[in-house]
Parts: C-alpha cells; sequence; structure tokens
C-alpha cells in the first residue's frame, strides 16, 4: 500500500532523556473539540471523505519499531480521512508493550500523524518484568532485561507500592555514596534492600519508614568502609539495630563502629 512515512528523531550520544510530562495541552480542548466535529460532520455531508492516503509515524524507536506502529495502524483505521477513529488507532498504538503514549491528529487532507512516546524502564520488576518511571508494571516475559536497573519484588498488585518506597530512598543513598541493588517486599508484608556493595538491610513489617531514617542517619554511616566485612544489618528494633559479620570478619576487638553496631536498645519487635 505504501502509506507508511517513518520519522526517526535521533538523540545526542551519552545524553540522558527524562521523561516528559505526558499531558497533552489541554487549553481550548472542549471548544476544538466541538469545532472539530462540526468540520467533519461538514464534510461527510458534502462526501468529500476521502481514503487516508499516508499515515506519518513520528517517534525515537528505540525500543519500538516503526512496522509495529505501522501494523497497529493500519488494523485500527476503519472508513477514510474524516471518518476514521483516532481514538481507537491511539489506542491500539498505546496497547504495544514500549508505547507509554500517543498522540493521533489529522493531516489535511488525506494523511495521518501518530506521534509515540515510548516506555522509559526505571526498574526490574521479579525476573523477567519492567516497571517504568510511574512504578507501573509495562512489561513481562522480557528476555533481555538491563541488568543494571534495580531489582524490585513482591506480590502481585504491589508493584506501585514498592516502586514508591524505592523512589523515596534512593536518591538518599546515592548521597550518602550508597546504590539500591533490590528491593523487596514479602507476602508477610516484610521489607528488605540490598545494596550494591552487598550488604542487606532488614527492615521487617513494622515502621519501615522509621528505621528507613534510622539507617540513613546511623547505619549507613556504620557500614562506611566496612561493607566488605558485612553480611547484613538488621533494623527490626525498636531503636537501635545489630549488624550480621562476613564469616570470619568479625572485629577481633570492639571499635567504636562496631560498636554502634550492636547497639539494639529494646529487643526485636517484628520478624
Amino acid at each position: 500500500m505504501g502509506w507508511l512515512r517513518k520519522r526517526n528523531r535521533r538523540k545526542p550520544a551519552g545524553r540522558r532523556i527524562e521523561l516528559p510530562d505526558l499531558e497533552w495541552p489541554r487549553a481550548g480542548r472542549v471548544a476544538g473539540a466541538l469545532a472539530a466535529l462540526a468540520a467533519l460532520a461538514a464534510l461527510l455531508a458534502l462526501g468529500l471523505d476521502q481514503p487516508v492516503r499516508a499515515v506519518v509515524i513520528d517517534g525515537p524507536f528505540q525500543r519500538v519499531a516503526a512496522v509495529e506502529v505501522e501494523q497497529a495502524a493500519r488494523g485500527a483505521i476503519r472508513g477514510g480521512f474524516v471518518s476514521a477513529d483516532l481514538d481507537r488507532l491511539r489506542a491500539a498504538v498505546e496497547s504495544l508493550a514500549w508505547v507509554d503514549r500517543a498522540r493521533v491528529q489529522r493531516l489535511w487532507p488525506d494523511r495521518i500523524r501518530v506521534e509515540i512516546v515510548e516506555q522509559q524502564p526505571a526498574a526490574r520488576w521479579g525476573d523477567d518484568g519492567l516497571l517504568n518511571t510511574r512504578g507501573e508494571l509495562f512489561a513481562t516475559g522480557v528476555r533481555h532485561v538491563p541488568p543494571e536497573l534495580p531489582r524490585l519484588d513482591g506480590p502481585p498488585g504491589t508493584e506501585w507500592q514498592v516502586a514508591q518506597r524505592y523512589l523515596a530512598v534512593q536518591g538518599r543513598l546515592v548521597e550518602q555514596g550508597l546504590r539500591v541493588a533490590a528491593l523487596s517486599m514479602d507476602p508477610r508484608g516484610a521489607w528488605q534492600l540490598t545494596l550494591s556493595n552487598g550488604v542487606t538491610v532488614r527492615l521487617g513489617r513494622r515502621q519501615v519508614d522509621e528505621r528507613m531514617e534510622r539507617f540513613l542517619h546511623v547505619g549507613a554511616q556504620v557500614i562506611a568502609g566496612r561493607a566488605a566485612d558485612i553480611d547484613y544489618i538488621d533494623m527490626r528494633y525498636s531503636n537501635g539495630f545489630s549488624i550480621g559479620w562476613r564469616r570470619d570478619r568479625k572485629p577481633a576487638r570492639t571499635t567504636p563502629a562496631a560498636m554502634a553496631g550492636r547497639i539494639t536498645g529494646d529487643d526485636r519487635t517484628d520478624g
């Protein structure tokens, strides 16, 4: 049929592109919609509903192939240029796994333009899923998951909850020279954080925010420079924490850092 035209926007090498605000302009939406409906009705009445001669597809095409968008658009177009259901076409394109948002518009006299915004993966979900920057699970069964992404885990339906906790702490950890490798919530609601240096932080089920604050203010300083010696930090105490040393790495004598690590205050409050 020969009606696909592809526009490939090249991005500067090495430049990180932040996910833009995906709300399309709303000014004059109601008035514009009414005017468009009136114009379309007039064209239909005059018998000027020409066939769609071309579809212009615009986007970065880093994860989505132009041919995928073509096939989705081709299968969704019904009728001619005037009578084509653009909402139907947009929904078909947005059903593609790596398409986050699509914008569809008519280009007079016989073309339709499809502009796509691709999904931006922010984290892995389990073994083969991907979450976007809003904590939405947008792909499963992914064969090649980017290994540099942190891994998040939780019971089905908790993707947003786990992602929000990750987003709340990852920036503050980076400020202390630490990075999240994994964050998980088990079926009982207990949280566990694994840092890129291999240290596990056990947060438990209760007072998770308070325990995280305690780790950020005290625990993170204790493990500074000693990550190779520490297996885990257990924050499941009312006002303290304990350290689990790696085998054959427990300090032979008590140092200020080691003492701080063994301050537990009260007994552990949950499992």
